[in-house]
Protein backbone atom coordinates (compact mmCIF):
# COMPACT_ATOMS: atom_id res chain seq x y z
CA UNK A 1 0.00 0.00 0.00
CA UNK A 2 2.80 2.34 0.94
CA UNK A 3 4.74 1.30 -2.56
CA UNK A 4 1.27 1.89 -4.44
CA UNK A 5 0.27 5.33 -2.84
CA UNK A 6 4.14 6.55 -3.56
CA UNK A 7 3.62 5.46 -7.41
CA UNK A 8 0.01 7.40 -7.56
CA UNK A 9 1.78 10.40 -5.94
CA UNK A 10 4.49 10.61 -7.88
CA UNK A 11 2.99 9.25 -11.18
CA UNK A 12 5.84 6.74 -11.09
CA UNK A 13 5.50 3.17 -12.23
CA UNK A 14 7.15 -0.14 -13.03
CA UNK A 15 7.76 -0.43 -9.44
CA UNK A 16 9.48 -3.45 -7.74
CA UNK A 17 8.93 -4.79 -4.69
CA UNK A 18 9.90 -7.64 -2.94
CA UNK A 19 9.06 -9.36 0.64
CA UNK A 20 11.49 -11.33 2.58
CA UNK A 21 10.12 -14.34 1.41
CA UNK A 22 11.51 -13.79 -2.39
CA UNK A 23 7.67 -12.94 -3.51
CA UNK A 24 8.17 -9.85 -6.17
CA UNK A 25 5.13 -8.00 -6.76
CA UNK A 26 5.46 -5.41 -9.81
CA UNK A 27 3.05 -2.33 -10.14
CA UNK A 28 2.90 -1.66 -14.15
CA UNK A 29 -0.18 1.16 -13.77
CA UNK A 30 -3.08 1.48 -11.02
CA UNK A 31 -4.63 -1.09 -13.05
CA UNK A 32 -2.17 -3.60 -13.82
CA UNK A 33 -0.19 -5.13 -10.50
CA UNK A 34 0.97 -8.68 -10.87
CA UNK A 35 2.45 -11.03 -7.93
CA UNK A 36 5.27 -13.40 -8.73
CA UNK A 37 6.30 -16.21 -6.83
CA UNK A 38 9.49 -17.30 -5.46
CA UNK A 39 12.03 -19.33 -8.17
CA UNK A 40 13.74 -21.60 -5.71
CA UNK A 41 16.09 -24.34 -6.44
CA UNK A 42 15.82 -27.80 -5.39
CA UNK A 43 15.43 -28.61 -1.63
CA UNK A 44 16.33 -31.26 0.24
CA UNK A 45 14.64 -33.55 -1.40
CA UNK A 46 15.28 -32.16 -5.04
CA UNK A 47 12.13 -31.19 -5.31
CA UNK A 48 10.93 -27.88 -7.03
CA UNK A 49 7.50 -25.49 -6.14
CA UNK A 50 5.14 -26.18 -8.34
CA UNK A 51 3.87 -22.45 -9.00
CA UNK A 52 6.46 -20.72 -10.79
CA UNK A 53 6.01 -19.63 -14.21
CA UNK A 54 2.39 -17.48 -14.95
CA UNK A 55 2.39 -14.67 -12.16
CA UNK A 56 -1.22 -13.93 -10.20
CA UNK A 57 -3.72 -10.37 -10.74
CA UNK A 58 -3.06 -8.06 -7.61
CA UNK A 59 -6.39 -6.02 -6.96
CA UNK A 60 -6.56 -3.57 -4.53
CA UNK A 61 -9.93 -4.05 -1.91
CA UNK A 62 -12.72 -6.41 -2.18
CA UNK A 63 -14.32 -5.80 -5.56
CA UNK A 64 -15.25 -8.11 -7.83
CA UNK A 65 -13.63 -11.09 -6.07
CA UNK A 66 -15.27 -14.20 -6.31
CA UNK A 67 -13.03 -15.58 -3.07
CA UNK A 68 -15.69 -16.76 -0.14
CA UNK A 69 -13.81 -14.76 3.02
CA UNK A 70 -14.25 -17.09 5.78
CA UNK A 71 -16.17 -15.15 8.68
CA UNK A 72 -14.00 -15.87 11.53
CA UNK A 73 -14.00 -18.55 14.17
CA UNK A 74 -16.09 -18.40 17.34
CA UNK A 75 -14.82 -15.80 20.15
CA UNK A 76 -16.08 -18.57 22.92
CA UNK A 77 -13.78 -21.59 24.00
CA UNK A 78 -15.14 -24.29 25.54
CA UNK A 79 -11.67 -26.52 25.78
CA UNK A 80 -8.29 -26.36 24.99
CA UNK A 81 -6.48 -29.69 23.76
CA UNK A 82 -2.77 -29.47 22.87
CA UNK A 83 -1.87 -31.65 20.15
CA UNK A 84 1.93 -33.75 20.09
CA UNK A 85 3.44 -34.69 17.01
CA UNK A 86 5.26 -38.04 16.29
CA UNK A 87 8.66 -38.34 14.62
CA UNK A 88 10.34 -36.15 12.00
CA UNK A 89 9.65 -32.71 11.28
CA UNK A 90 6.59 -33.74 8.72
CA UNK A 91 3.50 -34.72 9.61
CA UNK A 92 1.70 -35.94 6.49
CA UNK A 93 2.36 -37.25 3.16
CA UNK A 94 2.74 -33.41 1.48
CA UNK A 95 5.66 -32.81 4.10
CA UNK A 96 3.78 -30.30 6.38
CA UNK A 97 4.42 -28.97 9.73
CA UNK A 98 2.64 -29.95 12.88
CA UNK A 99 1.41 -26.33 12.37
CA UNK A 100 -0.16 -26.58 9.33
CA UNK A 101 -1.67 -30.37 9.84
CA UNK A 102 -3.36 -28.70 13.18
CA UNK A 103 -4.83 -26.13 11.29
CA UNK A 104 -6.46 -28.88 9.14
CA UNK A 105 -7.63 -30.53 12.15
CA UNK A 106 -9.31 -27.33 13.97
CA UNK A 107 -10.77 -26.26 10.63
CA UNK A 108 -12.52 -29.83 10.54
CA UNK A 109 -13.63 -29.24 13.90
CA UNK A 110 -15.20 -25.84 13.08
CA UNK A 111 -17.40 -28.02 10.05
CA UNK A 112 -18.07 -30.95 11.98
CA UNK A 113 -19.62 -28.26 14.81
CA UNK A 114 -21.84 -26.90 12.85
CA UNK A 115 -23.48 -29.92 10.98
CA UNK A 116 -23.45 -32.32 14.14
CA UNK A 117 -24.01 -29.51 16.97
CA UNK A 118 -25.98 -27.06 15.40
CA UNK A 119 -28.44 -26.88 18.28
CA UNK A 120 -26.60 -26.35 21.20
CA UNK A 121 -24.57 -23.68 18.28
CA UNK A 122 -27.85 -22.49 17.61
CA UNK A 123 -29.07 -21.90 21.84
CA UNK A 124 -25.37 -20.60 22.15
CA UNK A 125 -24.05 -23.38 24.47
CA UNK A 126 -21.05 -24.11 22.33
CA UNK A 127 -18.92 -21.80 20.83
CA UNK A 128 -15.24 -24.08 19.64
CA UNK A 129 -12.55 -26.62 20.81
CA UNK A 130 -9.07 -24.79 20.18
CA UNK A 131 -6.31 -27.06 19.02
CA UNK A 132 -2.71 -26.23 19.71
CA UNK A 133 0.20 -27.54 18.48
CA UNK A 134 3.24 -28.94 20.80
CA UNK A 135 6.79 -29.08 18.79
CA UNK A 136 9.39 -30.65 20.36
CA UNK A 137 11.31 -32.32 16.69
CA UNK A 138 13.28 -28.81 16.51
CA UNK A 139 14.35 -28.49 19.98
CA UNK A 140 16.08 -31.92 20.07
CA UNK A 141 17.73 -31.46 16.90
CA UNK A 142 18.93 -28.10 17.98
CA UNK A 143 21.43 -30.00 20.86
CA UNK A 144 23.52 -30.30 18.43
CA UNK A 145 23.01 -33.99 17.60
CA UNK A 146 23.07 -33.25 13.99
CA UNK A 147 26.36 -32.21 13.63
CA UNK A 148 27.42 -35.39 15.96
CA UNK A 149 25.63 -37.55 13.62
CA UNK A 150 26.78 -35.98 10.21
CA UNK A 151 29.82 -36.33 10.65
CA UNK A 152 29.75 -40.24 11.17
CA UNK A 153 27.20 -40.67 8.61
CA UNK A 154 28.13 -42.36 5.52
CA UNK A 155 28.44 -40.44 1.61
CA UNK A 156 26.37 -42.23 -0.03
CA UNK A 157 22.76 -42.57 -0.60
CA UNK A 158 22.51 -39.67 1.33
CA UNK A 159 19.09 -38.23 0.95
CA UNK A 160 17.66 -41.75 2.36
CA UNK A 161 20.34 -40.99 5.25
CA UNK A 162 19.28 -37.72 5.95
CA UNK A 163 15.95 -39.16 6.10
CA UNK A 164 16.74 -41.55 8.90
CA UNK A 165 18.56 -38.91 10.84
CA UNK A 166 15.83 -36.78 10.67
CA UNK A 167 13.00 -39.01 11.63
CA UNK A 168 13.36 -42.78 12.15
CA UNK A 169 16.29 -41.54 14.74
CA UNK A 170 14.12 -40.19 17.03
CA UNK A 171 12.57 -43.42 18.00
CA UNK A 172 15.98 -44.20 19.45
CA UNK A 173 16.69 -40.89 20.81
CA UNK A 174 13.40 -41.56 23.37
CA UNK A 175 15.12 -44.87 24.11
CA UNK A 176 18.15 -43.16 25.33
CA UNK A 177 18.32 -41.22 28.78
CA UNK A 178 20.14 -38.41 27.60
CA UNK A 179 17.91 -37.74 24.57
CA UNK A 180 14.80 -38.98 26.26
CA UNK A 181 14.94 -36.18 29.04
CA UNK A 182 15.65 -33.49 26.77
CA UNK A 183 12.09 -34.90 24.94
CA UNK A 184 10.06 -35.22 28.06
CA UNK A 185 11.24 -31.58 29.28
CA UNK A 186 10.62 -30.00 25.81
CA UNK A 187 6.96 -31.08 25.87
CA UNK A 188 5.91 -30.79 29.58
CA UNK A 189 7.43 -26.94 29.24
CA UNK A 190 6.03 -26.34 26.20
CA UNK A 191 2.52 -27.66 27.59
CA UNK A 192 2.76 -25.58 30.36
CA UNK A 193 4.00 -22.63 28.78
CA UNK A 194 1.66 -22.09 26.17
CA UNK A 195 -1.12 -23.18 28.90
CA UNK A 196 0.12 -20.35 30.87
CA UNK A 197 0.28 -18.19 27.83
CA UNK A 198 -3.13 -19.04 27.30
CA UNK A 199 -5.00 -18.19 30.26
CA UNK A 200 -3.21 -15.04 30.17
CA UNK A 201 -4.11 -14.01 26.53
CA UNK A 202 -7.89 -15.76 27.38
CA UNK A 203 -8.66 -14.39 31.14
CA UNK A 204 -11.83 -15.75 30.85
CA UNK A 205 -11.07 -19.25 29.83
CA UNK A 206 -13.26 -22.08 32.28
CA UNK A 207 -13.22 -24.77 30.26
CA UNK A 208 -11.11 -28.08 30.40
CA UNK A 209 -7.72 -29.72 29.09
CA UNK A 210 -6.93 -32.09 27.25
CA UNK A 211 -3.99 -33.74 25.26
CA UNK A 212 -3.56 -35.55 21.95
CA UNK A 213 -0.83 -37.53 20.83
CA UNK A 214 0.29 -38.66 16.65
CA UNK A 215 2.26 -41.69 16.76
CA UNK A 216 5.49 -41.60 19.12
CA UNK A 217 3.73 -38.38 20.69
CA UNK A 218 1.46 -40.09 21.95
CA UNK A 219 4.01 -42.75 23.64
CA UNK A 220 5.70 -39.68 25.26
CA UNK A 221 2.65 -38.32 26.83
CA UNK A 222 1.76 -41.76 27.90
CA UNK A 223 5.28 -41.76 29.93
CA UNK A 224 4.74 -38.45 31.33
CA UNK A 225 0.88 -39.00 32.14
CA UNK A 226 2.13 -42.07 33.80
CA UNK A 227 4.68 -40.64 35.99
CA UNK A 228 2.49 -37.60 37.00
CA UNK A 229 1.46 -36.71 41.32
CA UNK A 230 -1.94 -37.88 41.90
CA UNK A 231 -1.83 -34.14 44.25
CA UNK A 232 -1.03 -31.17 42.38
CA UNK A 233 -0.26 -29.19 45.92
CA UNK A 234 -0.15 -25.46 45.19
CA UNK A 235 -0.95 -25.48 41.39
CA UNK A 236 -2.20 -22.09 41.50
CA UNK A 237 1.00 -20.99 42.23
CA UNK A 238 2.27 -23.14 39.67
CA UNK A 239 0.82 -21.18 36.66
CA UNK A 240 2.21 -18.16 37.05
CA UNK A 241 5.76 -19.74 36.58
CA UNK A 242 6.43 -20.09 33.17
CA UNK A 243 9.39 -22.86 33.85
CA UNK A 244 8.69 -27.04 34.69
CA UNK A 245 8.02 -27.95 38.30
CA UNK A 246 10.52 -30.76 38.29
CA UNK A 247 9.19 -33.34 40.66
CA UNK A 248 12.29 -33.67 42.66
CA UNK A 249 10.52 -33.74 46.32
CA UNK A 250 12.67 -31.86 49.04
CA UNK A 251 15.71 -32.01 46.82
CA UNK A 252 18.02 -29.40 48.29
CA UNK A 253 19.05 -26.35 45.93
CA UNK A 254 22.06 -26.01 44.36
CA UNK A 255 23.26 -22.83 46.75
CA UNK A 256 22.44 -25.36 50.00
CA UNK A 257 24.58 -27.62 48.04
CA UNK A 258 27.18 -24.96 48.12
CA UNK A 259 26.57 -24.14 51.16
CA UNK A 260 27.29 -27.44 52.59
CA UNK A 261 30.70 -27.77 50.68
CA UNK A 262 31.66 -24.49 52.00
CA UNK A 263 31.69 -23.17 48.46
CA UNK A 264 29.38 -20.32 48.67
CA UNK A 265 31.46 -17.71 47.22
CA UNK A 266 31.28 -19.38 43.74
CA UNK A 267 27.24 -19.20 43.56
CA UNK A 268 27.10 -16.01 41.83
CA UNK A 269 29.37 -17.35 39.08
CA UNK A 270 27.09 -20.47 38.49
CA UNK A 271 24.06 -17.58 38.81
CA UNK A 272 25.66 -15.54 36.05
CA UNK A 273 26.49 -19.24 33.78
CA UNK A 274 23.01 -20.09 34.44
CA UNK A 275 24.13 -23.07 35.62
CA UNK A 276 21.50 -24.78 37.70
CA UNK A 277 21.92 -28.55 39.57
CA UNK A 278 21.48 -30.45 36.23
CA UNK A 279 23.82 -28.69 34.19
CA UNK A 280 26.19 -28.60 36.62
CA UNK A 281 26.03 -32.89 36.98
CA UNK A 282 26.79 -32.41 33.28
CA UNK A 283 29.75 -30.22 33.88
CA UNK A 284 33.56 -31.63 33.55
CA UNK A 285 36.68 -30.61 35.00
CA UNK A 286 37.47 -28.22 32.08
CA UNK A 287 33.99 -26.67 32.21
CA UNK A 288 34.72 -25.49 35.73
CA UNK A 289 38.14 -23.87 35.00
CA UNK A 290 36.66 -21.85 32.19
CA UNK A 291 34.27 -20.54 34.34
CA UNK A 292 37.05 -19.44 37.04
CA UNK A 293 36.87 -22.39 39.64
CA UNK A 294 40.12 -23.14 41.50
CA UNK A 295 41.41 -26.72 41.42
CA UNK A 296 40.49 -27.58 45.26
CA UNK A 297 36.92 -26.65 44.77
CA UNK A 298 36.46 -28.00 41.02
CA UNK A 299 37.64 -31.74 42.91
CA UNK A 300 35.03 -31.16 45.81
CA UNK A 301 31.99 -30.33 42.88
CA UNK A 302 33.13 -32.95 41.08
CA UNK A 303 33.26 -35.41 43.36
CA UNK A 304 29.88 -33.94 45.58
CA UNK A 305 27.63 -34.29 42.51
CA UNK A 306 28.89 -37.80 40.94
CA UNK A 307 28.50 -39.23 44.24
CA UNK A 308 24.78 -37.74 44.40
CA UNK A 309 24.16 -39.17 41.11
CA UNK A 310 24.85 -42.53 41.71
CA UNK A 311 22.93 -42.23 45.19
CA UNK A 312 19.56 -41.04 43.43
CA UNK A 313 19.78 -43.83 40.84
CA UNK A 314 19.96 -42.01 37.47
CA UNK A 315 22.23 -44.34 35.84
CA UNK A 316 20.67 -47.60 37.62
CA UNK A 317 19.40 -50.44 35.11
CA UNK A 318 15.58 -49.98 34.81
CA UNK A 319 15.61 -53.65 33.06
CA UNK A 320 15.71 -56.30 35.68
CA UNK A 321 16.91 -60.26 35.37
CA UNK A 322 13.09 -62.04 34.65
CA UNK A 323 13.62 -64.27 37.65
CA UNK A 324 10.70 -65.84 38.85
CA UNK A 325 9.93 -63.72 41.84
CA UNK A 326 10.41 -60.62 39.68
CA UNK A 327 7.25 -62.24 37.73
CA UNK A 328 4.51 -60.21 39.21
CA UNK A 329 6.02 -57.01 39.88
CA UNK A 330 7.63 -57.06 36.21
CA UNK A 331 4.40 -58.01 34.28
CA UNK A 332 1.83 -55.72 35.80
CA UNK A 333 1.15 -51.72 36.01
CA UNK A 334 2.11 -51.33 39.65
CA UNK A 335 -0.18 -48.82 41.71
CA UNK A 336 0.66 -45.27 42.09
CA UNK A 337 2.04 -45.87 45.37
CA UNK A 338 4.93 -47.89 44.42
CA UNK A 339 7.93 -45.33 44.53
CA UNK A 340 11.48 -45.96 43.78
CA UNK A 341 14.20 -43.83 45.78
CA UNK A 342 11.12 -41.12 45.95
CA UNK A 343 11.77 -39.81 42.68
CA UNK A 344 10.75 -42.09 40.12
CA UNK A 345 7.54 -44.16 39.56
CA UNK A 346 7.90 -47.35 39.91
CA UNK A 347 5.21 -48.66 37.02
CA UNK A 348 7.31 -51.73 36.20
CA UNK A 349 7.83 -50.39 32.28
CA UNK A 350 11.45 -50.96 31.66
CA UNK A 351 11.48 -47.31 30.64
CA UNK A 352 14.78 -45.39 30.57
CA UNK A 353 16.03 -43.33 33.91
CA UNK A 354 14.43 -39.55 33.05
CA UNK A 355 12.80 -37.10 36.08
CA UNK A 356 9.62 -36.45 34.67
CA UNK A 357 8.16 -33.26 34.29
CA UNK A 358 4.78 -32.40 36.12
CA UNK A 359 1.92 -30.91 34.29
CA UNK A 360 0.60 -27.49 35.48
CA UNK A 361 -2.95 -28.82 34.72
CA UNK A 362 -4.97 -32.21 34.83
CA UNK A 363 -5.88 -33.35 31.69
CA UNK A 364 -9.65 -34.41 31.16
CA UNK A 365 -9.11 -36.81 27.69
CA UNK A 366 -5.71 -38.30 26.52
CA UNK A 367 -6.42 -39.14 22.73
CA UNK A 368 -3.72 -41.35 21.19
CA UNK A 369 -3.47 -41.48 17.33
CA UNK A 370 -1.85 -44.26 15.45
CA UNK A 371 -0.31 -45.07 18.81
CA UNK A 372 2.55 -47.93 19.61
CA UNK A 373 2.02 -47.80 23.16
CA UNK A 374 1.15 -51.37 23.32
CA UNK A 375 3.84 -52.26 21.49
CA UNK A 376 6.43 -50.17 23.52
CA UNK A 377 4.79 -51.74 26.90
CA UNK A 378 5.33 -55.19 25.57
CA UNK A 379 8.82 -54.84 24.69
CA UNK A 380 9.61 -53.27 27.41
CA UNK A 381 8.40 -56.40 29.53
CA UNK A 382 4.95 -55.34 30.44
CA UNK A 383 3.07 -58.75 30.12
CA UNK A 384 -0.55 -57.03 31.38
CA UNK A 385 -1.95 -53.94 32.57
CA UNK A 386 -3.72 -54.17 35.97
CA UNK A 387 -7.25 -53.56 34.84
CA UNK A 388 -7.97 -51.20 38.48
CA UNK A 389 -4.69 -49.05 37.27
CA UNK A 390 -5.72 -45.37 36.15
CA UNK A 391 -3.27 -42.41 35.01
CA UNK A 392 -3.02 -40.27 38.18
CA UNK A 393 -4.28 -37.15 36.99
CA UNK A 394 -6.56 -38.01 33.31
CA UNK A 395 -9.53 -39.74 33.77
CA UNK A 396 -10.16 -40.99 30.03
CA UNK A 397 -8.18 -42.34 27.00
CA UNK A 398 -8.92 -43.41 23.97
CA UNK A 399 -6.78 -44.98 21.75
CA UNK A 400 -7.50 -44.38 17.78
CA UNK A 401 -6.38 -45.92 14.83
CA UNK A 402 -6.78 -46.85 10.72
CA UNK A 403 -7.42 -50.66 10.69
CA UNK A 404 -3.99 -50.75 8.16
CA UNK A 405 -2.17 -48.38 10.26
CA UNK A 406 1.45 -50.49 10.64
CA UNK A 407 2.34 -48.17 13.57
CA UNK A 408 -1.03 -48.82 15.54
CA UNK A 409 -1.34 -51.42 18.50
CA UNK A 410 -4.44 -52.44 20.23
CA UNK A 411 -4.29 -51.63 24.53
CA UNK A 412 -7.70 -53.82 25.62
CA UNK A 413 -5.90 -57.12 25.23
CA UNK A 414 -3.20 -56.29 27.76
CA UNK A 415 -6.29 -55.00 30.12
CA UNK A 416 -8.06 -58.56 29.56
CA UNK A 417 -5.91 -60.83 27.74
CA UNK A 418 -8.03 -63.69 27.94
CA UNK A 419 -10.67 -62.43 26.08
CA UNK A 420 -11.21 -62.03 22.34
CA UNK A 421 -13.10 -59.08 21.17
CA UNK A 422 -13.05 -57.05 18.66
CA UNK A 423 -12.31 -53.29 18.86
CA UNK A 424 -15.25 -50.45 18.84
CA UNK A 425 -15.88 -49.53 15.28
CA UNK A 426 -15.69 -46.25 14.72
CA UNK A 427 -19.41 -44.30 13.23
CA UNK A 428 -18.89 -42.65 9.82
CA UNK A 429 -19.62 -38.94 10.47
CA UNK A 430 -22.78 -39.43 8.19
CA UNK A 431 -24.31 -41.26 10.66
CA UNK A 432 -24.10 -44.78 9.02
CA UNK A 433 -21.81 -47.69 7.74
CA UNK A 434 -19.42 -47.20 5.05
CA UNK A 435 -21.16 -49.17 2.21
CA UNK A 436 -18.19 -51.68 1.72
CA UNK A 437 -18.30 -52.64 4.86
CA UNK A 438 -22.27 -52.90 4.82
CA UNK A 439 -21.73 -55.06 1.69
CA UNK A 440 -18.79 -57.24 2.99
CA UNK A 441 -20.66 -58.45 6.16
CA UNK A 442 -23.90 -58.66 4.72
CA UNK A 443 -22.43 -61.48 2.24
CA UNK A 444 -20.28 -63.04 4.86
CA UNK A 445 -23.85 -63.56 6.94
CA UNK A 446 -25.31 -65.11 4.05
CA UNK A 447 -22.30 -67.56 2.75
CA UNK A 448 -22.82 -68.55 6.48
CA UNK A 449 -26.47 -68.93 6.11
CA UNK A 450 -25.56 -70.91 2.99
CA UNK A 451 -23.30 -73.34 4.32
CA UNK A 452 -25.67 -73.93 7.67
CA UNK A 453 -28.82 -74.47 5.23
CA UNK A 454 -26.65 -76.84 2.93
CA UNK A 455 -25.10 -78.82 6.34
CA UNK A 456 -28.55 -79.38 7.28
CA UNK A 457 -29.81 -80.81 4.26
CA UNK A 458 -27.07 -83.04 4.02
CA UNK A 459 -27.54 -84.29 7.67
CA UNK A 460 -31.31 -84.61 6.50
CA UNK A 461 -30.82 -86.86 3.40
CA UNK A 462 -28.41 -88.68 5.29
CA UNK A 463 -30.23 -89.64 8.06
CA UNK A 464 -33.39 -90.72 5.97
CA UNK A 465 -30.64 -92.75 3.78
CA UNK A 466 -29.44 -94.06 7.14
CA UNK A 467 -33.25 -94.97 8.05
CA UNK A 468 -34.52 -96.69 4.73
CA UNK A 469 -33.72 -100.78 5.82
CA UNK A 470 -36.06 -100.39 8.95
CA UNK A 471 -38.69 -103.17 9.43
CA UNK A 472 -42.23 -102.18 7.41
CA UNK A 473 -44.48 -102.26 10.88
CA UNK A 474 -42.33 -99.25 12.33
CA UNK A 475 -42.88 -97.63 9.24
CA UNK A 476 -45.70 -95.19 11.38
CA UNK A 477 -43.44 -94.69 14.06
CA UNK A 478 -40.48 -94.34 11.97
CA UNK A 479 -42.66 -91.54 9.73
CA UNK A 480 -43.34 -89.84 12.87
CA UNK A 481 -39.67 -89.46 13.25
CA UNK A 482 -38.66 -88.71 10.26
CA UNK A 483 -41.76 -85.61 10.44
CA UNK A 484 -40.40 -84.79 13.66
CA UNK A 485 -36.56 -85.19 12.73
CA UNK A 486 -36.42 -82.80 9.96
CA UNK A 487 -37.65 -80.10 11.97
CA UNK A 488 -35.20 -80.71 15.07
CA UNK A 489 -32.38 -81.05 12.40
CA UNK A 490 -33.31 -78.30 10.43
CA UNK A 491 -34.02 -76.02 13.69
CA UNK A 492 -30.00 -76.80 14.73
CA UNK A 493 -28.49 -74.61 12.14
CA UNK A 494 -30.70 -71.96 13.10
CA UNK A 495 -30.20 -72.84 16.86
CA UNK A 496 -26.52 -72.15 15.91
CA UNK A 497 -27.57 -69.17 14.11
CA UNK A 498 -28.93 -67.90 17.10
CA UNK A 499 -26.69 -68.59 19.39
CA UNK A 500 -24.21 -67.46 17.17
CA UNK A 501 -26.44 -64.05 16.59
CA UNK A 502 -27.26 -63.61 20.64
CA UNK A 503 -24.07 -64.19 21.35
CA UNK A 504 -22.55 -61.25 19.01
CA UNK A 505 -25.51 -58.94 20.21
CA UNK A 506 -24.46 -60.01 23.84
CA UNK A 507 -21.07 -59.00 22.86
CA UNK A 508 -22.58 -55.81 21.67
CA UNK A 509 -25.34 -54.86 24.28
CA UNK A 510 -23.22 -56.13 27.53
CA UNK A 511 -20.18 -53.95 28.06
CA UNK A 512 -17.04 -55.57 28.15
CA UNK A 513 -15.03 -54.95 31.50
CA UNK A 514 -12.11 -53.24 29.85
CA UNK A 515 -10.36 -51.98 33.13
CA UNK A 516 -10.25 -48.07 34.62
CA UNK A 517 -7.80 -47.13 32.20
CA UNK A 518 -10.43 -44.87 30.11
CA UNK A 519 -12.93 -44.69 33.70
CA UNK A 520 -14.66 -48.36 33.18
CA UNK A 521 -15.23 -47.13 29.26
CA UNK A 522 -13.70 -49.07 25.99
CA UNK A 523 -10.39 -47.88 24.95
CA UNK A 524 -9.87 -48.97 21.95
CA UNK A 525 -11.35 -47.33 18.73
CA UNK A 526 -10.79 -48.16 14.73
CA UNK A 527 -11.70 -46.09 12.03
CA UNK A 528 -13.78 -47.27 8.98
CA UNK A 529 -11.20 -47.48 5.88
CA UNK A 530 -12.78 -45.90 2.70
CA UNK A 531 -13.70 -48.21 -0.38
CA UNK A 532 -10.79 -47.48 -2.27
CA UNK A 533 -8.33 -48.36 0.79
CA UNK A 534 -9.60 -51.96 0.96
CA UNK A 535 -8.52 -53.02 -2.41
CA UNK A 536 -4.74 -53.10 -1.12
CA UNK A 537 -4.00 -52.75 2.42
CA UNK A 538 -0.16 -52.05 1.60
CA UNK A 539 -0.84 -49.32 -1.15
CA UNK A 540 -2.59 -47.38 1.53
CA UNK A 541 -0.59 -48.45 4.71
CA UNK A 542 1.61 -45.26 5.00
CA UNK A 543 -1.24 -42.87 4.02
CA UNK A 544 -3.26 -44.61 6.90
CA UNK A 545 -0.49 -43.14 9.35
CA UNK A 546 -0.77 -39.99 8.39
CA UNK A 547 -4.64 -39.82 8.11
CA UNK A 548 -5.77 -38.47 11.00
CA UNK A 549 -5.59 -34.95 10.17
CA UNK A 550 -8.16 -34.63 7.83
CA UNK A 551 -10.46 -37.38 8.99
CA UNK A 552 -13.49 -36.24 9.99
CA UNK A 553 -14.29 -39.65 11.67
CA UNK A 554 -11.59 -38.68 13.93
CA UNK A 555 -12.64 -35.37 14.89
CA UNK A 556 -15.84 -36.09 15.34
CA UNK A 557 -15.02 -38.21 18.06
CA UNK A 558 -12.61 -36.28 20.28
CA UNK A 559 -15.32 -33.32 19.78
CA UNK A 560 -18.26 -36.34 20.93
CA UNK A 561 -15.96 -37.37 24.38
CA UNK A 562 -15.13 -33.92 24.87
CA UNK A 563 -18.20 -32.08 24.92
CA UNK A 564 -20.37 -35.01 26.64
CA UNK A 565 -18.04 -34.04 29.47
CA UNK A 566 -19.79 -31.17 29.33
CA UNK A 567 -23.50 -32.94 29.54
CA UNK A 568 -23.66 -31.92 25.26
CA UNK A 569 -24.32 -34.52 23.16
CA UNK A 570 -24.88 -34.69 19.10
CA UNK A 571 -27.97 -33.44 17.45
CA UNK A 572 -28.62 -37.24 16.41
CA UNK A 573 -26.42 -39.84 17.90
CA UNK A 574 -24.79 -41.74 14.94
CA UNK A 575 -25.52 -45.49 14.53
Amino acid sequence: EETYMLAVTLDEWKKKLESPNREIIILHNPKLMVHYQPVAGSDDWGSAPTEQGRPRTVKRGVENISVDIHCGEPLQIDHLVFVVHGIGPACDLRFRSIVQCVNDFRSVSLNLLQTHFKKAQENQQIGRVEFLPVNWHSPLHSTGVDVDLQRITLPSINRLRHFTNDTILDVFFYNSPTYCQTIVDTVASEMNRIYTLFLQRNPDFKGGVSIAGHSLGSLILFDILTNQKDSLGDIDSEKDSLNIVMDQGDTPTLEEDLKKLQLSEFFDIFEKEKVDKEALALCTDRDLQEMGIPLGPRKKILNYFSTRKNATGINRPTLQPASGANIPKESEFCSSSNTRNGDYLDVGIGQVSVKYPRLIYKPEIFFAFGSPIGMFLTVRGLKRIDPNYRFPTCKGFFNIYHPFDPVAYRIEPMVVPGVEFEPMLIPHHKGRKRMHLELREGLTRMSMDLKNNLLGSLRMAWKSFTRAPYPALQVSEAAEETEAEPESTSEKPSDVNTEETSVAVKEEVLPINVGMLNGGQRIDYVLQEKPIESFNEYLFALQSHLCYWESEDTVLLVLKEIYQTQGIFLDQPLQ
